[in-house]
């Protein structure tokens, strides 16, 4: 059984990588209104990730015999103008969602939590990824600029993403 805090954090957490899902897929809903099939279908598959994220944080409190108490997710707040401001905000979100990890990092090295801190670098692992991953995507989306070609060829590119 992990310690009460632990499961406290670890419970917010779930709680924060749904939201990430719901987030995301209000983002792919949005793009998919514009006709950007292609980003929306990259966010889906993205939201998808998310949510099993919450998942294996859900399994692991399971295995570890503690409980666990799911919380009402809150309504994502957006307004984008365009296809970059979606990914800003994505990119912003995950900066929060890596520095919730690390926070259930440290307090399982404070609380000498040795399983936490070994299952909770997987996640370290994956918030460097996808961070990378939204950061490229930002940065193509500032060089093209404007460009309807390339963003309609970036569309396609995201689109191809597989499961």
């Amino acid at each position: 059984m992990v310690s009460e805090k632990i499961n406290e954090i670890i419970n917010e957490q779930i709680n924060k990588e749904f939201y990430s899902g719901y987030l995301y897929l209000s983002m792919s809903a949005h793009l998919h209104e514009l006709g950007l099939f292609g980003f929306s279908k990259w966010l889906k598959i993205q939201a998808k990730e998310e949510v099993e994220h919450g998942l294996k944080l859900l399994d692991y409190l399971l295995e570890r015999n503690s409980y666990v108490t799911l919380k009402q997710i809150r309504t994502p707040d957006f307004e984008f103008k365009d296809v970059k401001s979606v990914f800003e905000t994505l990119y912003s979100h995950e900066k929060c969602i890596t520095n919730a990890v690390m926070n259930i990092a440290k307090l399982a090295e404070e609380e000498c939590d040795r399983k936490t801190l070994t299952f909770i670098e997987w996640f370290i692992e994956e918030q460097v990824e996808e961070e990378q991953q939204v950061k490229d995507i930002i940065k193509r989306l500032e060089l093209f600029g404007e460009n309807t070609a390339s963003l309609y060829l970036m569309d396609k590119e995201l689109g191809s993403r597989e499961e």
